[in-house]
């Protein structure tokens, strides 16, 4: 789930729509069942927000194969936005996301000092 909403954040930033692509990356949905509860800072953003959860809902249902699929949107004040700012910081988050990438990196050799 976590792969198709990035993969969406992503496409949505391709075609020019960066406020909406920040606001899928702010955080990490959470998944429990086929609802999936997401966390944004503001009630501004939760009504940008809001706005794209049709096509954010027919993407996920689609590529997942799950049209039981529900998004819950709750407005936190206090979360604390996660922001990659360096090249390590950038690998730490991938990491994170997809821990093959490690076996990757030691495969070929990469550094990211380079």
């Amino acid at each position: 789930m976590l792969l198709q909403w990035t993969k969406y954040a992503q496409r949505l930033g391709e075609k020019g729509f960066k406020i909406m692509e920040s606001l899928l990356l702010i955080n990490d949905p959470k998944l429990n069942g086929t609802n999936i509860t997401f966390e944004l800072p503001n009630e501004g953003s939760k009504l940008d927000f809001e706005k794209e959860m049709i096509g954010l809902l027919g993407h996920l249902r689609g590529h997942l194969h799950n049209h039981d699929i529900t998004i819950e949107v709750n407005v936190n004040e206090s979360i604390e936005i996660r922001r990659s700012f360096t090249d390590q910081d950038r690998y730490n988050r991938l990491l994170e996301i997809n821990p093959n990438i490690e076996l990757l990196r030691t495969t070929f050799g990469l550094d990211l000092d380079a």
